[in-house]
């Protein structure tokens, strides 16, 4: 057996005295310049500090509405159009490239509580406070024909609706999740556990006979539409407003808290979730994936919208705007560029995604730049000064202050825990991780 051992001659890099010259290997090769790492770094540097001088996420607003906007929809097959419904009943539907209304329609009486577009893009369904389930056709009616397709009037009042994928089928919830069939004004089946308001509820993109909803007894429940009872659900420290389906990946969903946190799980193992994300201040209204599958944008009542990628716990951005208000739901554009969220105050903004874009046709060179620019970034991403740069973010001062007081009170949590443990006997205080704190009980 022949054994390799690295030999050094300590004369090539071990100064004599310590008054002598530190030795600087050096490689001759003309092609490499003595200070390449050097001149790498000011470039990296630079182009941090330009990325944050031209960050001006903010696009524009459309208003109209005449009350908070309380849902939103995208259209499956037009990158311009989108839905919204408000407080009032109304729904419009929107031009996103001239930022104009195209439609008004008085559809509910009270709050539109949920609306979601056919998977094929010709007509939408709405639910409101008013017990009906109304199907509207997509395009210009004819004059003074603004009627319903077809209205199903229920027992309950309906909290939430959401179209299957590749079927004409939909599934609507409230006192239970239904799920419908389009030529029938009865639902094919009912599913139901647990005795509380079910608040949302979501189909899987990928497997399109799996959905998903929260209730307001702290239950996530998956079903499986083939079967006739709910697969399985977890149960949290705090109620779940909504959740949203990975679009890339089958079995990830992503949960929106009243805690201020959301969590990713994989529902195949529910006992604690993949990835914990927290930022927000306040309770997290909304949470909506970019078509990629890379990263989620989430609502919060702090009036404030967080970008998260999937894999980690703090978001990448934050977007306020000194108007908006409680932030009550959020969308995701299909192309992967914007973002439109929709609040209190009536409007519905429209952010970038990525928040130094720059818009419009880049030329070649301009893109060489773009590229040669982010990997440099990338390269030197984890060097103190320019991380500083990357991450600062100015804040509402009342999310700021939060944010501090919460660190406060997170800190004096872990500090009672290390007592308690230093002065218990040893194994009686069990350390749990921050991902199994928040769940309850997972039941199949």
């Amino acid at each position: 057996m022949r054994v390799k051992v690295l030999s050094r001659n300590p004369d090539d890099y071990v100064r004599e005295t310590k008054l002598d010259l530190q030795r600087v290997p050096r490689n001759y090769d003309p092609a490499l310049h003595p200070f390449e790492v050097p001149r790498e770094y000011i470039r990296a540097l630079n182009a941090t500090k330009l990325e944050r001088v031209f960050a001006k996420p903010f696009l524009g607003s459309l208003d109209g509405h005449r009350d908070g906007v309380n849902c939103m929809a995208k259209h499956p097959k037009s990158l311009s159009t989108v839905l919204s419904g408000a407080c009032d009943g109304e729904v419009k539907i929107w031009n996103l490239t001239k930022r104009q209304c195209i439609r008004t329609i008085q559809a509910h009486e009270g709050f539109v509580r949920g609306m979601c577009v056919r998977f094929c893009g010709t007509s939408f369904f709405t639910v409101g406070d008013d017990k009906t389930v109304k199907q509207w056709k997509m395009e210009n009616p004819e004059y003074g024909e603004e009627e319903p397709i077809h209205t199903i009037l229920g027992k309950t009042v309906y909290t939430g609706i959401d179209h299957h994928w590749k079927e004409a089928v939909f599934a609507t919830c409230g006192q239970q999740v239904d799920i419908w069939d389009e030529q029938r004004t009865s639902p094919m089946c009912s599913l139901t556990w647990g005795f509380d308001s079910i608040s949302s509820v979501k189909f899987n993109p990928i497997e399109t006979y799996l959905l998903g909803s929260c209730a307001s007894d702290r239950n996530i429940v998956l079903y499986d539409m083939r079967k006739s009872t709910p697969l399985k659900k977890v149960i949290l420290n705090m109620r779940t407003n909504t959740l949203c389906w990975n679009p890339m990946e089958a079995f990830i969903f992503t949960a929106a808290n009243e805690d201020y946190n959301l969590y990713t799980f994989d529902m195949r193992f529910l006992e604690s979730p993949v990835t914990v994300h927290m930022d927000h201040v306040s309770a997290v209204l909304d949470v909506d994936y970019s078509p990629t599958g890379k990263e989620f944008v989430s609502a919060s009542f702090d009036k404030s919208i967080r970008i998260f990628p999937v894999d980690k716990g703090h978001s990448r951005e934050v977007y306020h705007t000194k108007r908006m208000q409680h932030v009550i739901t959020v969308k995701w554009t299909s192309d992967n560029k914007y973002i439109l969220c929709g609040s209190d105050e009536m409007n519905i903004r429209l952010w970038k995604a990525n928040a130094s874009e720059k818009l419009g046709v880049l030329a070649p060179r301009e893109k060489a730049a773009m590229n040669y620019n982010q990997k440099l970034k990338e390269k030197f991403q984890y060097h103190p000064k320019i991380r500083r740069i990357a991450q600062h973010r100015h804040l509402p001062k009342s999310i700021y202050c939060q944010i501090k007081e919460q660190r406060i009170m997170r800190e004096a949590r872990r500090r009672k825990e290390l007592n308690r443990r230093k002065h218990s006997k040893p194994g009686s205080v069990p350390l749990v991780s921050e991902k199994k704190k928040h769940i309850v009980a997972v039941v199949k």
